[in-house]
């Protein structure tokens, strides 16, 4: 499989938001309408003009067919050490199961490892069980429990 990965560009956010809107629970808490939520776009600006993130989008001849995004924390803990956070991973429901989440995932933890981070953490709803399992398989474990505040 030829994946290119990519940052993403502000001219990807139509498709970006219809690849977080394409699952079930992204359906619910998208905005997919035209033009494009004003929200995303300064979303994107912030993410795009921080150093510490980086949003990233894998292609597959030339079409978009997942993305995530990466954090990059500074601790205290740990003796001082760097950690990579991944979060708002899609992959086109197209495209599931053939190995284009293995691949990316390989991908972001080299490069967590290429900017000197000791670990990479996610999170994962837990109404995505396929998700936690894909995670699972990949090494991740489940070692602490998580908790979200909603701000309204």
């Amino acid at each position: 499989m030829d994946l290119t990965f990519r940052n993403a560009r502000e001219q990807d956010l139509g498709d970006l938001v219809r690849l977080l809107a394409n699952d079930k629970l992204g359906k619910t808490r998208e905005d997919t309408s035209s033009p494009i939520n004003a929200a995303y776009l300064k979303a994107f600006q912030h993410i795009n003009s921080d150093a510490n993130n980086e949003l990233i989008i894998a292609e597959l001849a030339g079409e978009m067919v997942a993305m995530l995004q990466l954090t990059f924390i500074p601790y205290l803990t740990h003796i001082g050490s760097w950690r990579c956070l991944i979060e708002g991973v899609r992959v086109d429901s197209r495209y599931r199961g053939q190995g284009i989440g293995r691949s990316f995932f390989e991908w972001a933890i080299a490069r967590a490892k290429g900017k000197g981070c000791s670990m990479v953490q996610l999170t994962s709803d837990k109404k995505r069980p396929n998700a936690i399992k894909f995670y699972e398989d990949l090494g991740f474990v489940a070692s602490h429990e998580g908790f979200k505040l909603k701000l309204d």
